[in-house]
């Protein structure tokens, strides 16, 4: 089989690619830069970089190729069919302007908000129905998470802190 030989590229394109494989979190993406970069910088062979990057050689090929044809912007995942998102975007901001509300606030009468709560209020407020599960990945995506309330006994009598240590010492002796 031919070897496939990238053209050296330029200073920019260099930059663009390092800059790729440090920032992102696709992993994927980031084993894609990592092909090319060995193949442009240290001029390794597809088999050689497909051992290092546990890929066949000829995905590397194929990766490698299609950098040739369309540049970093190639080595993205393509667009795959399926329905569009079901959940306006419009629900998304109302969903995270309501989370940063106090549920008091808005007439309701509890202080916390939990994600079944939200996709309820939502539901009135919209007419979508969510699972609580989306509303959590539509919170996450803008890391919002909500986590177990933490709770603390308190009083409203002046003198509980008083009591509650004589308390405190009755039950140790």
């Amino acid at each position: 089989m031919k070897t496939l030989e990238l053209p050296a590229p330029s200073v920019e394109q260099l930059a663009e690619l390092d800059e790729l494989y440090r920032k992102t979190r696709d992993a994927r993406l980031r084993t894609r830069a990592q092909m090319v970069l060995l193949a442009a910088e240290q001029r390794m062979t597809s088999t050689r970089i497909a051992t290092i990057v546990r890929e066949s050689d000829q995905t590397v090929r194929r990766w490698l190729k299609r950098y040739q044809a369309e540049g970093v912007a190639g080595l993205s995942d393509a667009p795959r069919p399926g329905a569009p998102a079901r959940v306006p975007e419009a629900y998304r901001e109302r969903l995270v302007q309501i989370v940063r509300q106090r549920p008091r606030s808005l007439g309701l009468p509890y202080s916390l908000w939990t994600l079944q709560r939200l996709a309820d209020y939502l539901a009135e407020e919209t007419g979508v129905r969510l699972a609580t599960e989306s509303v959590r990945r539509y919170l996450k995506a803008v890391e919002i998470v909500l986590s177990r309330p933490q709770h603390k006994i308190s009083s409203p009598d002046p003198e509980y802190a008083v009591k509650k240590r004589r308390l405190k010492q009755l039950v140790t002796s």
